[in-house]
Order: C-alpha cells, then sequence, then structure tokens
C-alpha cells in the first residue's frame, strides 16, 4: 500500500505535477558516498558537502571556499537544484511571525511559517501541497491534494527556517531554531516515506543531519492508524499531535472524514500504544469552534475520554478562513470547555494564537498565492 492508497484518503485535484529534481538532503549517508564515488570524486566529499549542508546550513556550493573553484559548478549542478521559490513573505505579531509562500518544482505553492517566543523559536512545516483529507474547516483541506512534497523539499523548509533565525531576525528569542512541527499543509503520515526520511535529517547528528533533538520535534496526524503504529516503530521519539477535534464519532466524521475508516476509540488506541512504546505523551489537538464542537458537554466527554491517558489536550482557537461558515469559539465558551477537561483530571493549554493579522490559517497564504 503507498501513501497515497490509504482508505480514507482523496487525491482531490492532485495532478501529475513535475517530480522536483534530486538534492543532497535526498541522499542518505550511505547514498551520498555512492553519488560522489559515481561522480569520480574522492569518499570524503561527501562528508565534506554534508558538513557544509547540515553544520553551517549552506546550500550554495559557489560560495564554498574548501571546494576547488573548478569543482563547486559540478556540486552545484549535480546536488543543489534550487527546490524552493520565495513567492511573497509576512510578518506580524510585531515581527514574532513569519510566513513564507514557496513555489516548488511544477508550479505548486506551500508554506512554512517560524513563529519567535523568549524560551524557543518554532518552525512549522508542510508536507504535501494541499490535503486530500478534506476537514470542512481546514483551508488547505479545501483546496484538494496536488502531490507530497520530497524529503528535500521537507528539509530545505527546515534549512530556511534555521537560516532566517541565526540571521537575528528574532531578538529576545533564541538565536537558533529549536522546535519543529510538521502542522502545516498536508498530512504528514499520508507522505510517510519523505517523512521519516526528512525526521532522519533533522534529528540524525552532523554530518548525517541537523542533530535537532526528538523531544523538541512534533509530528502531526488526523489518525492514520497503520502508519501510526509504524512510526512508533522507527525509533525516533518524536511527539505526536494527534487531531482529534471531536471526542465523539457523530461529529469528528463531519469535521475530520478518515473517522469513518478510523474511529476515535481506535485512533486513541493506536496513539496510547504509540506513548506506551516511545514513552513520549501524546497531544490531542482541539480546534475550537463556534456551537459546533464548543458544547460543555463535549468538554466533559473529552475529559473522561482521556482521563488516565498519557495524554495532553491542546486547545487551538480556530483562525477562520474567508468566507468560511466555520468560526472561533468565545472566550467564554473557551474557558468552560477548559474547565470540563481539567475537572477530568486533564492537563489542558489553549495554543498562543499567531498570524491574525495576515493569512494566519494553514493554506491561506498559498490560496491567495495560488488565485
Amino acid at each position: 500500500m503507498t501513501d497515497l492508497d490509504l482508505p480514507g484518503i482523496t487525491a482531490g485535484r492532485r495532478t501529475r505535477a513535475a517530480r522536483p529534481p534530486q538534492q543532497w538532503a535526498d541522499l542518505d549517508p550511505a547514498a551520498r558516498v555512492a553519488a560522489v564515488t559515481e561522480a569520480a570524486l574522492p569518499r570524503f566529499r561527501a562528508d565534506q558537502i554534508s558538513r557544509r549542508y547540515y553544520g553551517h546550513d549552506e546550500a550554495d556550493p559557489l560560495a564554498w571556499s574548501d571546494l576547488p573553484a573548478a569543482l563547486r559548478p559540478q556540486v552545484a549542478e549535480r546536488w543543489f537544484p534550487q527546490l524552493l521559490t520565495e513567492v511573497t513573505t509576512q510578518a506580524c505579531d510585531a515581527g514574532d511571525t513569519v510566513k513564507a509562500a514557496w513555489r516548488l518544482t511544477g508550479g505548486a505553492v506551500v508554506e512554512s511559517v517560524v513563529m519567535a517566543y523568549p524560551e524557543r523559536v518554532t518552525a512549522c512545516v508542510s508536507s504535501q501541497a494541499g490535503c486530500g483529507i478534506g476537514c470542512p474547516f481546514c483551508a488547505t483541506g479545501q483546496q484538494g491534494l496536488t502531490r507530497n512534497l520530497s524529503t528535500a523539499e521537507i528539509v530545505e523548509q527546515v534549512r530556511r527556517a534555521r537560516v532566517l533565525v541565526a540571521s537575528g531576525a528574532f531578538p529576545g528569542s533564541p538565536d537558533h531554531l529549536t522546535n519543529i512541527v510538521f502542522m502545516g499543509m498536508g498530512e504528514p503520515l499520508a507522505n510517510y516515506r519523505a517523512l521519516v526520511a526528512a525526521l532522519h535529517r533533522i534529528l540524525d547528528p552532523v554530518p548525517a543531519g541537523f542533530d535537532m533533538s526528538a523531544r523538541n520535534i512534533t509530528v502531526s496526524t488526523v489518525g492514520l492508524v497503520p502508519r501510526m503504529h509504524d512510526l512508533a516503530g522507527e525509533g525516533m521519539p518524536v511527539t505526536l499531535a494527534l487531531s482529534l477535534h471531536a471526542p465523539d464519532d457523530d461529529l469528528r466524521d463531519t469535521l475530520v472524514p478518515v473517522n469513518h475508516r478510523w474511529p476515535v476509540a481506535d485512533v486513541l488506541a493506536a496513539a496510547d500504544s504509540y506513548a506506551e512504546r516511545t514513552g513520549r505523551r501524546y497531544s490531542i489537538e482541539y480546534a475550537l469552534i463556534r456551537d459546533v464542537n464548543d458544547q460543555r458537554w463535549r468538554a466533559d466527554a473529552l475529559g473522561r475520554l482521556l482521563a488516565g491517558r498519557l495524554a495532553h489536550v491542546n486547545l487551538i482557537p480556530l483562525n477562520p478562513t474567508p468566507g468560511s461558515r466555520w468560526t472561533a469559539a468565545t472566550p467564554r465558551a473557551q474557558d468552560e470547555f477548559v474547565s470540563g477537561v481539567r475537572e477530568q483530571g486533564v492537563t489542558v493549554t489553549v495554543r498562543d494564537t499567531r498570524g491574525r493579522e495576515i493569512d494566519g490559517a494553514c493554506g491561506q497564504l498559498a490560496a491567495v498565492v495560488e488565485a
């Protein structure tokens, strides 16, 4: 079964988008050695190139002084094609939130966001151009799926974020990227092979990867149960975030269509298995939507459902999309919901709302650019 053949996932307006050219980040360490050997270069060049890319966040071999001048164009042409072309960038929250739209090979547009806080700097990256899940309140879900991103297209979003943070763009915050969340466009587990390869590039020590901490990486999913079990066995204890959005199947069937295939009980069982195998608490993502899923009785039901589980609830005030009938819950309803969950002994936080001044909801900026 391929990533795009999982039951419950539709291709939407998927096109025959051009496949991106291979880039250095697509290669694992063994493939890098094989590549330079095939190019008639000494094996040590693989380590040298990787240290530039992963150790120094550099992707322009023409500027690498430790490469012979005659070799630089060859390395650039073979392994460093332009994968992401910046289309537009928006900033808000006094400059602490920067959202970029990138054009891919074939013309599709994806987004990534960098959010700076006093104690951390987080990059939110995309794993697909569009999304085939079809959640009705999500801007990306309404676009349909164009194509999966390659490993390098995912990794390049991370590298670009690392460069931005290291440039001093966020004074008052750490001077390096500390956290990554796979909560941008797309369902990460529906692009499983590229996701896992990208996680290796992010987590593996230099020169194999960026050497970031698994504890600071979060992978979000709507609940693709087979892939949740697969991820638990990868030996990379990243945080799992389950987009639940309703404690009952009747409503979740509408909000998260794959619930018809993997209902609430099944996805929570898979999340519990993930927590048991990795030792990591998982997060329940719950977008509060006015008069849809923000009722006090649903808060009580959610709390009862999660009581005793190694889980934490992350409430998300919905960032409405233009023209949508879905909107954020009132502050009073939000407070009541928090109380209802906490009374069942379950920890809950409300996500800091970012991007209200710009096309902040996932998929909004890309939709504007492509319109």
